[in-house]
């Protein structure tokens, strides 16, 4: 999940093409729907994103009432509005006025403490669940954002590559060369710096222990001369989301599938490209395609159907975009890494959402 500012933006304002009442507001590349009228291109307005969680006031005043996804109809989320994607809600809230927009937007201002507005945050299934320990020296996953929020991540032309993003639970286990001592966690517990306690009954433990994660981990800490070796998958089947990719979770191996590796060496901590490690030692997210970043192509195979099973079994949830050449992104002011998110994935019943 990608981090939370609500910001004002400078919009783009596009026709609706089914509804005469309605116009599309373009925040990056992403588009929400908006009353005709209502904004003008050049125009600034606060964008609040999907998975932001609004106070009853903010809801009441935005006439949203009843409107919002959630047990408490609080939670932004995708929609389709007379057959287009709305992904967040552009507004300005009587919070904003006499507030400098265009100012705000050039310092990228972040609003949400101010509104009441915070992130939402995935309930923890029992299985996935556990007592847990102190992990200070634990390797974190981070958070990932969508390049439709921030399109300038990658310049058109560099070489990128998409692997397919699973829809399971992100499973992060460190591997330490000195002791040789293995730490398993989830991403929400994993950012807290705790780890899980060995529990067969754990859903990340029994999936990396019966993949055999721990001794590739402790192999490729050999190889490479590392202090700690971070392992990074996703767990997924029957019982942890809607989206089984095929694996019952019954009498076989849980679903899993490498999206990362890292390590720590000579105190310099290093991404590394996984499928040149592991291939042959792990299952690993598929490759979806790789070439000269272009946005519409990107976008183009964030939809589709998956292809971890080899089935197609059911729609893609969409992909991660890496450079093929590891950097920094001045952007991000972190790892160049960004993801979409398909609009069907979005916008389909009955989907389900845990950690």
């Amino acid at each position: 999940m990608s981090t939370l500012r609500v910001t004002v933006e400078r919009l783009t304002i596009h026709e609706h093409p089914n509804a005469d009442a309605l116009e599309l507001a373009q925040v990056g590349l992403y588009r929400a729907v908006v009353a005709k009228g209502a904004y003008r291109t050049g125009e600034y307005a606060l964008y609040i994103p999907e998975q932001a969680v609004l106070p009853a006031a903010l809801i009441e005043e935005l006439g949203l009432t009843g409107k919002l996804a959630g047990s408490a109809a609080d939670r932004v989320r995708a929609v389709r509005l007379r057959g287009e994607l709305s992904q967040g809600i552009v507004c300005r809230p009587r919070a904003l006025t006499g507030t400098d927009l265009a100012g705000a937007a050039a310092e990228g201002r972040d609003f949400a403490e101010q509104l009441g507005i915070t992130k939402w945050q995935p309930p923890i299934p029992t299985a996935m669940n556990g007592e847990v320990e102190a992990a200070p020296d634990l390797l974190p996953w981070v958070d990932i954002e969508n390049l439709q929020r921030f399109p300038d991540i990658f310049p058109v032309g560099e070489p990128v590559v998409l692997t397919e993003k699973l829809h399971g639970s992100c499973c992060l286990l460190t591997y330490h060369a000195g002791t040789g001592e293995v730490q398993v966690s989830s991403k929400g517990i994993g950012a807290q710096h705790l780890a899980l306690k060995e529990d067969e009954r754990n859903l990340y433990w029994r999936a990396v222990r019966a993949h055999g994660v721990p001794l590739v981990a402790a192999r490729l800490a050999e190889r490479l001369g590392a202090e700690r070796v971070g392992v990074f998958g996703e767990v997924f089947g029957t019982g942890v989301q809607d989206l089984t990719y095929g694996s019952s979770g019954r009498g076989e191996l849980p679903g899993y599938a490498v999206f990362d590796v890292s390590a720590l060496i000579d105190g310099q901590l290093h991404w590394l490209p996984t499928a040149e490690l592991l291939a042959g030692e792990l299952p690993l997210v598929p490759e979806v395609w790789r070439g000269p970043f272009d946005p519409a192509v990107v976008l183009a195979h964030a939809d589709g159907r998956e292809r971890v099973s080899g089935k197609a079994l059911h729609l893609r949830e969409g992909v991660v975009v890496r450079p093929q050449q590891e950097r920094h992104s001045p952007t991000l002011g972190g790892r160049a890494i960004a993801k979409v998110v398909s609009g069907a994935y979005l916008t389909r019943k009955g989907g389900t959402e845990f950690e």
